[in-house]
């Protein structure tokens, strides 16, 4: 069953800033694209690195490991070592809080 669980605060993080939120064991990155939020699971495809410890810029998270970039809209991987994508969490905005939805 699916539910919405806080994750943050608007305002909490600029554009150009992440964040990593654990949720109960479920590690996820939050990020600012120019106001808008979007969430990506936070583990790199290709080797499990924490993705949200990587270079963020634009729409792109780089995995710190070995490289590998992700789009944080959509969970693409853009460029090798990854082929897969990243799952993505659907965000809304209730209030001053920053949801996602996620099966619990």
């Amino acid at each position: 069953m699916a539910e919405w669980v806080k994750i943050g605060e608007v305002g909490e993080l600029a554009p150009g800033e992440k964040k990593q939120v654990d949720l109960d064991g479920l590690e996820v990155a939050l990020f600012n694209v120019d106001g808008a939020y979007y969430v990506i699971e936070d583990v790199c495809t290709h080797d499990g690195a924490p993705l949200a410890h990587g270079k963020f810029a634009g729409k792109e998270v780089s995995c710190p490991r070995h490289g590998a970039r992700f789009d944080v809209c959509t969970g693409a991987a853009l460029c090798m070592p990854a082929i897969e994508p990243v799952d993505t969490y659907d965000v809304k905005i209730d209030g001053d809080d920053i949801c996602i939805e996620v099966d619990l």
